[in-house]
């Protein structure tokens, strides 16, 4: 006996461990052995994490994908594992230590530094991994890699040692994102750009003549970055401006620091911003380090580390400069205290001309929260102009494709612009780059020390202490790797040769570059072929509201709470019904709470059917089936696999969902079970007929557990396994089912009746709705002009329309009755006969009157949406409130206007 409620907790527990007892999800099944392999490869988590809700979303949609091809017959993979997340561990790793009062990294030591990290991570790093498998993830949860793995390590090693020998890994000095609060390079995924009300500078600097005395005349700068003017080394001017024209070639001689610093023509200048001249700090500037580039003029760093002003001692900053004792004083001082200096500096010398106000966007370390700094230091760097040439081709001749297929142009607009990926950190937790230097600065590239030693001693004829790069590899650098290193490369393994290339990737749209680009880059300079044959990218989970979750504003949906309190089958339900390509999502708890109410729904439906004898039955054949009402719960059943099927091919997620959700709750609850009760509970009803129903009610729910299953996995397999239990013999678990096959079973005959009924009265309930009609009053139906086939069908089902219609009785015309509403249902006419019901003319007026206020709120929203002004000012989240407010409106204009038509013709 089905227990009275949905205990979603007590069931996902027992429902787990049937899974895990079984190793369902185990690749490479011996009974798959000869199936067509179907590979998805988890994005790693980050071994930090929690569960957040693009997490759950994203693996909502990986196990729909992976439930639903295992069920399709396929022999999936779908690969776990989590990333290392260098500077995000060592942050969690640090601040721990400091909490607990213990010794910082330094003091430690990096051997030592490095047994703390890795016991954390044996400690805490699973939590997600378990959070996952609440959601209901079915990864193969037995080849659960790690980013710094054994494995994983030697394939990284490897890639970077061939790369380094092809040329295409190398070190330079250029300028990167740096953070001052943990003295490392970061990447752009790192920044966050927070917009900051500061000021804009303004400072006169003498032109000099060819000895290097003052002509008199001034060109003017202007700077929200005062301090970083000790390191100019140019002013730039556009070369058609003509104001600048004669000065272009000269110099000036730079205020405080007293270098002689050219004036040079580029296009970067705009002369339509400030004075048309702009100050060239190449080593603290991303744009000025270009212009310096291409003027040729050098590049002084300013900043320490922590980005303090370095000066004392500073051999690039001291060439050619004769700076004043009050600059130099300004050596070791912070930021923002060099800044107000130099400014005051610069006001005493009379060469500060003016200070307006100005807010622009500052970048910030997005886990330190300091201000980055663009800074000049030696790194490691991928030469990725002629791997990404490869992975746009890749994209171009169709052997990686975009969904939705808009994101190609952002792909390739990244990647024709590509700049060299700068691949170190200076961090210890990752993988220690590869590289040993000399005392000479002589660098050895190799798989290990031993060889490193041995090339030094060729090099110089006799052994040479060498010293390890200090540094480690980007995290994207390992995870770029993923697709093939979780597969066992460099190895030639089974697992290679089986689920590589693999097929589709799942990821959220703000990582396209940094891991999905790379990922191709690297699988086709690697493997010669491109790492997976699909990239669904799908979008972000906002608040109810429409606004982006952040902790900062308080409010982050927790999905485990939201699993707690509603089950993991309603919040993955809801994720997969509100997936529309292109379109955030906005989730609140009602949402899920709504869709929780759907599983009670198919689970009170279920009990219904057990309390009416509805059981399944060994030898039940579908296609033997008579009855018409059968047969058309059959031909909707098989039309709502095909549209389910469909949707999750062509990665329509939601449309998949809604039609599952039709069918359920519509089709089959609503409808079917309805008309179904005579026939179950009536007396006197052919004993056939009822045996009959009941098999096909039975047959039903165990087809509705198979379509819903990607989606609701839990639920699904509890439903599927008391069901079962009447049947002779024991049958295994829903996951290794089948996906159903109910083609043959289509009836167009009976879609035509049943539909017919289904239809008119919906219609009879509509109009009855939009015209006033109280509650408990009965109504007379007209039908006009009908037919010997329509006639037919209200013989089998008067019964019915009267029930569910709420008809006094139903009649026949040639032409309708005066003051009726008519309906025109599959070609056939239906008419109400109102008069006396309700007033007609007021009814028409008072639906004119809605319908103006419709039509004025229409117009009005769309005189905001029209508003390229308002577009691009007004929160993302506002603009698409604005939508739906609008969307909702034409939706309710068209039901006013439905509904006047019917009383019109009236």
């Amino acid at each position: 006996m089905m227990d009275k409620t949905f205990d979603p907790a007590a069931v996902e527990a027992r429902v787990s461990a049937a899974w895990e007892q079984a190793d369902a999800f185990r690749a490479g099944r011996s009974e798959r052995a000869g199936a067509e392999p179907y590979c998805i490869m988890i994005p790693p988590p980050n071994v930090t994490g929690s569960l957040h809700m693009g997490h759950a979303l994203n693996n909502t949609i990986q196990d729909i994908l992976a439930r639903f091809e295992r069920m399709r017959g396929r022999d999936v993979l779908w690969q776990p594992g989590m990333d290392h997340a260098g500077i995000a561990t060592q942050m969690v790793v640090e601040r721990k230590l400091a909490e607990t009062r213990q010794p910082d990294r330094r003091t430690l030591g990096r051997e030592e530094f490095l047994r703390r990290v890795w016991a954390w991570k044996e400690e805490s790093g699973g939590t997600i991994i378990g959070q996952l498998k609440r959601l209901g993830a079915s990864c193969d949860w037995s080849r659960e890699r790690f980013t710094m793995d054994e494995g994983l390590s030697r394939a990284v090693l490897k890639t970077f040692v061939d790369l380094h020998a092809k040329g295409l890994i190398y070190r330079d000095k250029r300028l990167v994102n740096w953070d001052p609060k943990f003295q490392t390079a970061i990447s752009d995924l790192e920044v966050q750009q927070i917009e900051t009300k500061g000021h804009l500078w303004h400072f006169d600097y003498p032109v000099v003549d060819e000895a290097g005395a003052e002509t008199g005349e001034i060109i003017t700068v202007a700077t929200t970055r005062p301090e970083t003017m000790l390191g100019d080394t140019a002013v730039a001017v556009h070369p058609d401006d003509e104001r600048y024209t004669a000065l272009v070639g000269k110099h000036v001689r730079l205020p405080l620091v007293g270098r002689l610093i050219p004036i040079v023509a580029d296009s970067y200048s705009d002369p339509e911003k400030g004075t048309g001249a702009v100050k060239i700090t190449p080593a603290h500037d991303f744009n000025d380090f270009e212009v310096g580039r291409r003027a040729g003029v050098s590049a002084i760093n300013i900043l320490d580390p922590e980005a303090r002003i370095q000066i004392a001692g500073n051999a690039a900053f001291l060439e050619g400069a004769a700076p004043e004792d009050a600059a130099m004083a300004l050596d070791g001082l912070e930021r923002e205290t060099a800044r107000k200096q130099v400014v005051a500096l610069m006001e005493e010398r009379g060469r500060l001309r003016m200070v307006e106000p100005n807010t622009h966007a500052v970048p910030h370390g997005d886990r330190s929260g300091v201000v980055i700094e663009p800074y000049l230091t030696d790194q490691w760097y991928v030469n990725v102009k002629p791997l990404a040439e490869r992975a746009l081709q890749a994209v171009r001749d169709g052997q990686t494709r975009f969904v939705p297929d808009n994101y190609e142009k952002t792909f390739f607009q990244w990647l024709e612009n590509i700049e060299p990926w700068c691949i170190s950190r200076q961090l210890w937790w990752g993988h220690q780059i590869p590289v040993w230097y000399d005392d000479e600065g002589n660098w050895f590239v190799a798989g290990s020390e031993a060889e490193a030693l041995a090339q030094a001693e060729t090099k110089h004829g006799r052994p040479v202490a060498l010293t390890r790069d200090p540094d480690v590899l980007d995290t994207w650098f390992s995870s770029a790797l993923w697709p093939f290193s979780t597969l066992g490369w460099p190895d030639a393994t089974p697992e290679l040769a089986r689920f590589y290339p693999t097929n589709t990737l799942v990821t959220g749209k703000d990582i396209i570059f940094f891991w999905v680009a790379r990922m191709m880059m690297m699988g086709l300079q690697l493997t010669d072929r491109a790492p997976f044959d699909t990239v669904y990218l799908h979008t972000l989970v906002r608040d109810e509201k429409g606004a982006k979750m952040s902790k900062s504003k308080g409010n982050v949906v927790d999905p485990v709470d939201l699993i707690d309190r509603f089950g993991a089958d309603a919040l993955r339900f809801t994720l997969a019904a509100l997936a529309a390509p292109g379109r955030d999502i906005k989730l609140g708890p009602q949402r899920v709470e709504s869709f929780r109410n759907f599983a009670t729904k198919l689970w009170n439906a279920a009990r219904f059917a057990e309390l009416n004898g509805c059981a399944l039955k060994a030898d039940f054949r579908p296609e033997d089936v008579k009855e018409t009402l059968n047969r058309w719960a059959l031909t909707e059943a098989a039309k709502a696999v095909t549209e389910v099927a469909q949707g999750i091919t062509v990665y329509r997620f939601n449309d998949a969902a809604a039609a599952a959700y039709r069918f359920v709750w519509n089709v089959f609850c609503d409808w079917y079970l309805e008309l179904a009760k005579p026939v179950l509970q009536g007396e006197g009803v052919d004993p056939a007929a009822r045996a009959e129903t009941q098999a096909t009610v039975a047959f039903l729910i165990d087809q509705i557990a198979k379509l819903l299953h990607p989606f609701m996995p839990f639920l699904t397999e509890e439903l599927w396994a008391i069901k079962g239990e009447v049947l002779p013999e024991t049958r295994g678990l829903l996951a290794l089912e089948s996906w159903p096959d109910l083609s043959a079973y289509a009836d167009a005959e009976a879609e035509a009746e049943i539909g017919w009924l289904v239809e008119l009265i919906s219609e009879i309930r509509s109009a009855r709705s939009e015209t006033s009609v109280p509650a408990g009053a009965q109504v007379p139906l007209v039908m006009v002009a009908a037919d010997d086939t329509v006639r037919a069908r209200l013989d089998r089902w008067s019964e019915t329309l009267v029930r569910l219609a709420r008809l006094s009785e139903i009649g026949h015309a040639e032409s309708a009755p005066k003051n009726s509403v008519q309906l025109l249902v599959r070609g056939s006419v239906a008419a109400l006969p109102l008069e006396g019901i309700v007033d007609l003319a007021a009814e028409v007026a008072r639906l004119k009157k809605e319908g103006g206020k419709a039509r004025a709120e229409i117009a009005k929203l769309d005189g905001k949406l029209n508003n390229a002004d308002f577009i691009a000012r007004a929160p993302e989240e506002v603009v698409d409130e604005q939508r739906e407010r609008r969307d909702a409106e034409a939706a309710r204009l068209a039901k006013i206007e439905e509904a006047l038509a019917r009383l019109t013709d009236a």
